[in-house]
């Protein structure tokens, strides 16, 4: 592993935390409150970081540019000449970071070496990033980081290097529009914002104050407590200690692994524990690994760098109390979607580039989406940036086009966005939304689903395009009402959505072109327990004579969790059997994984949400359309026109029928059979 360059806490203390210790330094702050006018509140809640407008009676800070402005022109001295933007000038995006040494993360994100691998191989060919340094060491700082990473491209994707670009010039000489970005967009939280223990001992002038990562935090739940803890030395950590009970434990690294060292603390009664790298050692993202990551742990944990006058005064006896705190940094990233505009970077979940690299892919899918959106349709606006909330939700009645049902296929454009422009003004948590369409309140096919999204947790960037051709015959009346609604106590959403109309291109191989003409309602979802199956009894129904083809509809996501994780986190499978012959099954086999939802950022699934975005789900991703299964099934069926044909539906979990001993999940499915001439 890289050996980050070190300074001696005494020297970054009177550089960077003077000014704190003079009005703060003795609040110990788990949620630190920024008091900017129009600023915002971080809270750390479990899983999620919930952000919060603030108003202060303080000196106000001028407003500076949001995410949506149109990035200015700009140009940045680096070790190799000059970056320049302009404008239009590059074809994809830019990530600008800035790096400061007094940050644990960002030293583990530039010392690990997965870390730096992900950026070689896997940053977008279209990204640009832009290192920054906020320290006077900048010059320093720029070739410290290039050689990492040429480091780390030695033996992979070299190519990469030449979009990778260093200034050795710092963020506050920088003398254009990116400090005040920085600087307005500041937050504190996992990716932002300096985590420090402070140290205080009777006789000390002063409190010592070090850098520190939090454990990783899908593992360790409990946060610090703002109160002081004393301090005990408890060795390697690795076995139970007794002198431990209610204090804080010291311990180094090394002899078994972080899980077993705060394992091994919370049995002793320990309040947390704070890991010291051995000298030369980085900070190190303290994880789980494999099965101990099914074990819960109870009392929070951070690594920090050895203090020698903490352990200095650890081995003489004397008493040492520790606090923690979250100072309110720049922001550490930001960046300039591939339109132009400003844009956040969301949450690191923890200290990798990967981040970079899903939000990267973000802007690759959304610029193709762009130029989709420009191929001939026809359009019909239902909803401009419409607020949905609440049991009504957002409802708008529309004229359809003329002989839309000529049309063979249909296409939702659908985005949503927040109330104000920053991700904290976004709702928190993940919710489905669905779509429902009535062309005739007397059909019994009135408040037909016609497409499901599901919300991003804090981020307001999603906009997909889902192809729901099969559904046309739906839309059978010249006018129709749509609903889009989540669940009605959730926070607002900005919804817009069109509908496209068009004809697909003819076939190369000249084969009779098919336009859905019926649909037949089948089977709906339930609750995921011993039950779900039985309510469940076979369809009978006959082919049209004038059928060319019939296609099985459905569209299916698994929610809620019982002891085995079902049905949002478990694998399910979902079967229509047709003619007692023919299992057509859908598996939700990336569910529960811990990055299944990751790999569709490709495909339209918000990244770097703040909460567990990264894990596959059943059937779903936050802040991803949920597509519609199809399958033809025209070959299993008797086409004679008598009703010889039979389905039915069941769904499993581990091949059986789910039988969950409490807190049942549940299947929110709509499933049609179409019928084509």
């Amino acid at each position: 592993m890289a050996v980050l360059r070190s300074k001696s806490s005494l020297l970054w203390f009177l550089l960077v935390v003077t000014a704190h210790v003079t009005g703060a330094a003795g609040r110990s702050m788990q949620r630190m409150k920024l008091t900017e006018d129009g600023g915002q509140v971080c809270e750390s809640q479990g899983d999620t970081v919930s952000l919060r407008s603030r108003k202060t009676s303080g000196p106000k800070i001028a407003a500076g540019p949001e995410p949506g402005d149109v990035a200015p022109a700009f140009k940045v001295p680096t070790l190799d000449g000059e970056f320049s933007y302009q404008p239009g000038a590059l074809p994809g995006s830019v990530v600008i970071h800035a790096f400061t040494n007094k940050s644990g993360f960002l030293e583990c994100l530039w010392s690990s070496e997965s870390s730096l691998s992900s950026l070689v191989q896997e940053l977008p060919d279209s990204t640009h990033v832009l290192f920054l340094s906020l320290d006077d060491s900048a010059v320093s700082d720029a070739l410290w980081m290039r050689d990492q990473l040429q480091r780390a491209a030695m033996h992979s994707k070299k190519e990469v290097l030449s979009r990778l670009h260093f200034s050795p010039v710092p963020v506050f000489a920088l003398g254009n529009w990116i400090p005040s970005v920085l600087y307005y967009w500041s937050c504190t939280g996992h990716n932002c914002g300096l985590s420090q223990a402070v140290f205080t001992s009777e006789g000390w002038n002063m409190p010592v104050i070090i850098k520190r990562l939090d454990a990783r935090y899908d593992w360790l739940m409990t946060r610090w407590g703002q109160r002081s803890y004393q301090l005990i030395d408890a060795g390697n950590g690795c076995d139970p200690s007794p002198s431990v009970a209610g204090a804080v434990a010291w311990v180094s690294e090394g002899s078994c692994s972080f899980f077993t060292k705060v394992q091994a603390m919370a049995k002793s009664n320990a309040s947390g524990v704070l890991v010291y790298a051995l000298p030369g050692n980085p900070i190190q993202d303290m994880n789980c690994v494999e099965e101990e990551c099914y074990s819960p742990l109870g009392i929070p944990a951070a690594m920090v760098h050895l203090e020698p006058s903490v352990a200095q005064a650890l081995r003489f006896g004397q008493k040492i109390n520790v606090s923690f705190q979250t100072t309110p940094s720049p922001n550490f990233v930001i960046s300039i979607d591939p339109r132009g505009a400003l844009a956040e970077m969301g949450l690191f979940l923890y200290p990798s580039f990967s981040f970079f690299n899903w939000q990267a892919q973000w802007f690759d899918f959304y610029a193709d989406l762009q130029t989709k959106l420009q191929s001939p349709a026809k359009v019909v606006p239902v909803f401009d940036k419409v607020q949905m909330q609440g049991e009504k939700g957002a409802v708008a009645t529309v004229d359809l086009p003329l002989g839309s049902l000529d049309f063979d296929t249909l296409e939702l454009d659908a985005s949503l966005s927040c109330p104000g422009r920053r991700d904290s003004s976004c709702a928190q948590w993940d919710h489905t939304v669905q779509l429902f369409v009535c062309c005739d309140h007397l059909s019994p096919y009135c408040n037909m689903e016609l497409g499901r999204w599901i919300t991003a947790f804090h981020r307001g960037t999603g906009h997909w395009l889902t192809d729901v051709s099969p559904l046309i015959p739906l839309l059978d009346r010249n006018k129709c009402t749509f609903t889009m609604k989540t669940v009605p106590w959730a926070m607002p959403w900005i919804v817009s959505l069109n509908l496209r109309f068009s004809v697909s291109n003819q076939t190369g191989n000249h084969e009779e072109k098919l336009h859905p003409y019926r649909v037949m309602t089948l089977y709906n979802g339930g609750t995921f327990d011993k039950n779900f199956n039985k309510r469940y009894q076979p369809i009978k129904f006959p082919v049209p004579a004038s059928t060319k083809k019939v296609e099985l509809f459905a569209v299916i996501t698994g929610h809620g969790s019982d002891e085995n994780g079902c049905g949002e986190f478990c694998v399910t499978s979902h079967h229509f059997l047709i003619n007692a012959a023919f299992n057509n099954t859908r598996v939700f086999d990336s569910a529960g994984t811990a990055l299944g939802c990751t790999m569709r950022v490709k495909e339209g699934a918000v990244p770097n949400e703040y909460g567990t975005w990264l894990y596959g789900r059943g059937g779903w991703c936050d802040g991803l359309q949920v597509n519609p299964w199809r399958m033809d099934i025209t070959k299993q069926l008797d086409l004679s026109g008598s009703e010889s044909n039979t389905v039915v539906y069941f769904g499993l979990f581990n091949g059986h029928d789910p039988n969950p001993a409490q807190k049942p999940g549940y299947i929110i499915m709509s499933s049609f059979l179409v019928f084509y001439k």
